[in-house]
């Protein structure tokens, strides 16, 4: 019986683990299935499009079912929030990131994410979200794992260096009617897509940005909120795509490499991962969801290097390590800045009350606080003391004012 305890305990403790892997697993997938289908021809404009589009038709029924009740009212500043929301995610990040890995390769847009705290930390200090104290230790190691991931990412955009031949790349010969193409993109396309991917991360971070002020009022309709964000990203993504592609034809697809590419971006990337990510950041803080995006690149290396014969070069190895050695430098710096305010923003007594079984805490505290009363009052102030006894807040049946929430 304790066997079957322990195992079922490890089994529950590693699911936030199996969980973030899996994710990996799921992006790197798209990364590699989304470069063979932009390689054949497909518009990533148009991919863009169809990849929201079938996002919206997962999530929304969803949305209906569980969230349908209390919805937050859409007035012009929130419709204006939603929609710029939907401008920096689908559109704009999503358009210079498949152009970008169009340009160059997934192992590179993969290692080009990664800086994405560092981005969202810059982005922060700008808009006076975050405050800087250059005395305490946590906020110099922010400011080093920026700097050290932006050097990362200028020496992977302006030296590529010799090619670094892997282990399997004498024995793996992948067919060449398989994928044209997918490394031999000129040094001034290389560049072009670094800009690209730079550009894309840079949105990526204004959204988590501005996303902050968003979930104030869809706190417990996420759901709802992503539902709204792709439908809206699809139309604009629709306009765009009729300005910038004039040819009818590029909206065809058939049941081919492009439709893959579309469905698995929309139905893994878009809507399994924000449920799956969703639960992992509720139980475990989003520093441990963030934590495993350098795995991608990993994973995005291994398979490119067997699916696509993509070359890997001596500068991007350099400048992945340099950008991953800055995600976990400002990775723990916000980890610090976490267990710094938490304790002292969330005090004990409220703990208890939160309905997490520690309610007991409230009433040894009352006990307690109420034998130092009898102690220190006079020998003839019975009433007093009777009165002190008395925990009126813990009293069966007693009302609770609905506005009355604890303190953060």
């Amino acid at each position: 019986m304790n066997n079957l305890g322990c195992c079922s305990k490890f089994l529950e403790s590693s699911k936030p683990y199996f969980a973030m892997i899996s994710l990996q697993f799921g992006y790197a997938g798209m990364n590699i299935i989304t470069k063979v289908s932009l390689n054949r021809g497909m518009s990533h404009y148009v991919l863009v499009v169809y990849r929201h589009a079938i996002a919206t038709a997962v999530i929304a029924p969803f949305a209906l079912i569980f969230e349908r009740k209390m919805q937050p009212r859409i007035t012009f500043p929130v419709f204006i929030q939603i929609f710029v929301l939907a401008l920096l995610g689908p559109v704009i990040d999503q358009n210079f990131y498949y152009a970008g890995l169009k340009f160059t390769s997934p192992t590179f847009s993969c290692a080009m994410s990664n800086m994405l705290p560092a981005m969202t930390f810059v982005m922060a200090v700008i808009f006076r979200m975050e405050k800087l104290d250059i005395k305490k230790v946590r906020c110099q190691a922010k400011l080093v794992g920026t700097a050290v991931t932006v050097a990362g990412a200028m020496l992977m955009t302006l030296y590529k260096g010799p090619v670094v031949e892997m282990l399997w790349s004498k024995y793996i010969h992948p067919r060449k009617s398989f994928v044209t193409d997918t490394t031999g993109t000129t040094d001034k396309d290389w560049f072009k897509g670094s800009i690209f991917l730079i550009i894309a991360t840079l949105a990526w971070s204004s959204l988590f940005v501005l996303q902050t002020k968003a979930l104030k009022t869809y706190k417990n309709h996420q759901l709802s909120l992503t539902s709204l964000m792709c439908f809206i990203g699809t139309l604009q993504a629709i306009a765009v795509t009729f300005v910038m592609e004039h040819k009818p034809s590029v909206w065809v697809i058939g049941w081919d490499m492009n439709l893959l590419a579309a469905a698995y971006a929309g139905i893994v990337t878009s809507s399994i991962s924000y449920y799956v990510q969703g639960i992992v950041i509720k139980k475990k803080g989003p520093v441990f969801a963030t934590a495993f995006s350098p795995l991608m690149m990993i994973i995005v290396a291994i398979m490119g290097s067997f699916i696509l014969a993509e070359k890997i070069f001596l500068g991007g190895i350099v400048g992945s390590i340099l950008i991953v050695i800055g995600l976990y430098s400002v990775l723990w710096g916000k980890h610090k800045e976490k267990m710094e305010i938490d304790p002292e923003t969330i005090p004990e007594p409220v703990k208890g009350v939160q309905g997490n079984g520690n309610s007991m805490l409230v009433v040894e505290d009352i006990e307690a606080n109420e034998v130092k009363l009898q102690k220190a009052a006079p020998a003839n102030s019975n009433f007093s003391a009777t009165a002190m006894s008395m925990p009126m807040a813990l009293v069966p049946g007693l009302p609770i004012k609905e506005n009355q929430e604890p303190r953060a």
